[in-house]
């Protein structure tokens, strides 16, 4: 029989596999699938089982799960769905175990028990000032300390989470080698000659003092590795502290039954003096070092995402607004949309906004990754984190907070260095056979060196067996992708190339094929107008003129934007619009005057019926062939003009394009322009191929087509006539100069809307792919290496073993040396 429940509590897909987990051990259930989204269990059972066994269940497997019969449903909570399918928090795990969920509080990954990791926040830091003999003291301004007088000096604002946790294992780490290094020498005595630690005492009483200064260390110093073992053997989300754990706690355990039952242990297990042979310093070097190798990772954490940090920090804490005239300085958190804002010669812009009196020259290379600065005047953009020049300007406020592209930028990175790779999944399928495989080799070479091991053979069986669980932890594994995502990600972002997951800069390395939009990314996407042609008309030119406006108006379209700056500078009239729609791919139509107004391609006139006068297309066509676009103005049902609109090519398009075909990838514009357009703008930047007179959903069709042949391909577009196609394609690549909408479908975004952002993005995806593949090499490797030295394997011809306390030092190097490799990808250049 077959039983349906709700299940409530789930908020990630690793809830939804540890709950179908817990559900298929009940006694009875044939077979147990939970879906996440629907947050339905379907279980399989020979006999009715009750729910509250189910219950039971999920409820000693450690999570807060909740299971209820199909005609009681619980009532949702009302809130974000985007919420509850992350998590409300900021921390999350750096092996991304559970995807892109994410926690409250710091603490361990509940499936690896690595220590999570904050996200850069992307609101801006206010500065505070603190005594630096009194560091409690905390003030918003400057001034002097209350205490002792001496002068506040500003406090570093953007002290990270990765920071804390590092001082906070080093002082763990400094008290464990404290007490570890006493029971080194004490063991290591042993190995001299008429050892002269036993003239002052027996061996006996030296193991006591040897379990004495173990205490601290495996319960206050390296307590945390143990309950992270337990947790994932509780939980069966086998991980390297299960192995560190093991094999540790083995060690001390065996050592401290060894002291207080002697006589239970046989002759090889006894020194001369009759005591038990205690392996004290093994276990407490082994998670010494272990600490050891958490405090490099955690300090080598804080370096994967120093590029959005340094980003964050370009961020100014003051501002100065300026009300009525008069200027005051105030925290940035503090400016609100429609705020006038004076920037200083040399000062850092603190929000987004448009230049309402001035100009100056903006050095936007921390966005954009282009070093020389922008020249702006009134009414241009300026992004908050960008950095004025030598004159002064007033700014008006249009994005704050969360919502400046700095704050998007970092938003961004942060979703994609949690998002997972596709290769990942080959690391996480490895790691998950192979922790109980290596118990299971421990075990076969503790019995192997039981067996037909040399005297004494159960010392050599036992410190083996040790050897293996430690040198065999799988964290490298687990760290080769998502460190390298992260530091790939971040670069980059300082590069003016936006990864909004990790499948997307995957995917780019095997795109043989690039889709490019016209306008907006092969050309300035700033059309502006030469001529508005018209022939035997009954209208005015002025009359004309004003038509064009008037429907234009209601249009964000960039080729209505640049009538309507056109109008503006002729002192057009514009008229009252009514009924106006705009017709994706084709143009614009509506009532002006009381009379059926349409303006646009040719397709807007075959679907109005309306035919366009010879000498006028005549005319069109010539304008056409020399690249200019022609939109045909019909008023009533008879076509009285054209406007003539033309779109200068940005200067880096024909070189990236030569540069991505040298690359081996064929590329292809799309665009809703005439052939003879499209054929001018293809010779001039060299195109061999090109689709012209395509609506959305025939740039669809074509992405379809061209992935059904064999290729990945990438689109890149602008508009909101290209989302569609972005959505579709492996790769979605938006112009940040873009709508919206494109940006929101696309799996990559350039800052700076230039096509020579596709060669980076390209250049960065190959450097990413090849620093994991070396990752993921290096860390198969080692352990396919390691276990079987461990093991013992060379010791019948080399007379070679591996000590459980240089595996432990292997074992931690091994992470190390894989993030050292990742942030590598720092200094690579993908220009």
């Amino acid at each position: 029989m077959k039983h349906k429940y709700h299940i409530s509590g789930m908020t990630c897909n690793g809830c939804r596999s540890h709950v179908e987990h817990e559900l298929n051990t009940v006694a009875g259930v044939a077979n147990a699938s939970v879906d996440l989204k629907e947050e339905v269990a379907e279980i399989e059972m020979d006999q009715h089982i009750p729910l509250d066994r189910f219950q039971k269940a999920l409820t000693e497997s450690g999570g807060s799960y909740t299971i209820h019969e199909w005609n009681d449903k619980p009532e949702k909570p009302k809130t974000d769905k985007k919420k509850v399918d992350k998590g409300p928090g900021t921390y999350y795990c750096p092996m991304q175990c559970e995807g892109d969920k994410t926690y409250d509080a710091p603490g361990d990954c509940p499936v690896c028990g690595m220590d999570l990791v904050k996200e850069v926040s992307t609101e801006p830091t206010q500065q505070q000032y603190t005594c630096p003999m009194h560091p409690e003291v905390v003030e918003d301004e400057p001034g002097s300390c209350p205490i002792c007088g001496m002068e506040l000096v500003p406090m570093e604002p953007y002290e990270s989470e990765e920071e804390k946790t590092y001082q906070k294992l080093l002082k763990k780490f400094w008290i464990a080698l404290a007490f570890t290094f006493p029971i080194f020498i004490i063991a290591m005595s042993e190995m001299i000659p008429g050892n002269p630690l036993y003239d002052w005492m027996d061996q006996r009483y030296w193991n006591w003092i040897q379990f004495g200064l173990s205490l601290p260390v495996v319960f206050y110093a390296t307590w945390m590795f143990f309950e992270r073992a337990y947790r994932s053997i509780k939980t069966w989300n086998l991980n390297m502290f299960t192995l560190i754990g093991i094999g540790a706690g083995v060690a001390w355990l065996f050592s401290v039954f060894g002291l207080l039952f002697p006589g239970f242990f046989p002759e090889q297990f006894l020194s001369e003096s009759g005591a038990v042979h205690v392996y004290f310093e093994a276990a407490t070097v082994i998670l010494t070092l272990v600490l050891m190798g958490q405090v490099l990772e955690a300090r080598a954490h804080q370096k994967t995402n120093s590029a959005v940090k340094e980003l964050l920090k370009l961020a100014p804490n003051k501002a100065f607004r300026v009300v009525d005239g008069q200027e005051e300085e105030i925290p940035v958190s503090q400016i609100q949309t429609g705020d006038l804002i004076r920037v200083k010669p040399g000062g850092k812009i603190p929000v987004d906004g448009k230049i309402r009196e001035g100009q100056s020259s903006i050095d936007e290379s921390m966005i954009t990754g282009e070093p020389i600065p922008v020249d702006k005047e009134v009414e241009d953009e300026v992004h908050s984190g960008t950095i004025n020049g030598q004159k002064s300007f007033l700014m008006e406020a249009t994005k704050v907070g969360s919502d400046t592209l700095l704050s998007q930028i970092i938003e961004m990175v942060n979703k994609a260095s949690r998002s997972r790779a596709p290769i990942q999944q080959l690391a996480d399928k490895i790691s998950s056979y192979f922790v109980p495989i290596v118990v299971v080799i421990a075990v076969l070479t503790f019995v192997i060196w039981a067996l037909i091991g040399p005297e004494p053979r159960y010392v050599y069986a036992f410190v083996n067996a040790v050897a293996v669980l430690i040198i065999a932890c799988p964290c490298a594994l687990g760290l080769a992708t998502p460190m390298s995502v992260m530091v790939g990600v971040g670069k980059g972002a300082k590069s003016g190339v936006l990864i909004k997951d990790a499948e997307s800069l995957q995917r780019m390395n095997d795109v043989d094929t690039v889709v490019i939009d016209k306008t907006g990314t092969i050309t300035e996407g700033k059309p502006v107008v030469e001529d508005i042609w018209s022939q035997d008309s009954q209208y005015s030119d002025e009359e004309i003129l004003s038509y064009v406006v008037s429907i234009n108006s209601h249009s964000e379209h960039s080729l209505a934007k640049a009538t309507s700056e056109y109008g503006k500078s002729q002192n057009a009239k514009v008229w009252d619009t009514d009924q106006f729609e705009a017709v994706s791919g084709k143009g614009v139509k509506g009532m002006v005057k009381e009379k059926k107004v349409a303006l646009g391609n040719k397709a807007i006139l075959e679907e109005l019926g309306i035919s366009i006068p010879g000498s006028l297309q005549q005319a069109a066509h010539e304008a056409q062939k020399k690249g200019k676009t022609i939109s045909y103005l019909s008023i009533g049902d008879q076509v009285e003009a054209f406007v003539v609109i033309a779109d200068q090519i940005k200067k880096t398009s024909g070189k990236a394009i030569q540069r991505l075909q040298d690359k081996g990838i064929e590329v292809i514009m799309f665009t809703g322009d005439t052939e003879e357009t499209a054929q001018a703008v293809s010779e001039e930047v060299g195109l061999t191929s090109f689709r012209a007179g395509m609506l959305p959903e025939d740039k669809l069709r074509e992405v379809e087509k061209l992935q059904i042949q064999g290729h990945v391909v990438a689109m890149a577009g602008d508009g909101i006539n290209d989302a569609p196609a972005l959505a579709q394609s492996d790769v979605g690549i938006a112009m940040g100069t873009g709508t919206d909408v494109a940006i929101e479908s696309a799996g990559i975004t350039l800052v700076k809307g230039d096509l020579h952002g596709i060669v980076k993005a390209v250049n960065l995806s190959g450097s990413v792919m090849r620093n994991i593949k070396q990752n993921l090499f290096f860390a198969l490797v080692y352990n396919s290496l390691g276990v079987p030295i461990a093991a013992g394997v060379l010791f019948p011809f080399f007379g070679l073993l591996l000590s459980p306390m240089i595996a432990a030092v292997a074992m931690s190097f091994s992470s190390v040396s894989v993030i050292a490799n990742a942030l590598r990808l720092k200094a690579v250049s993908i220009e």
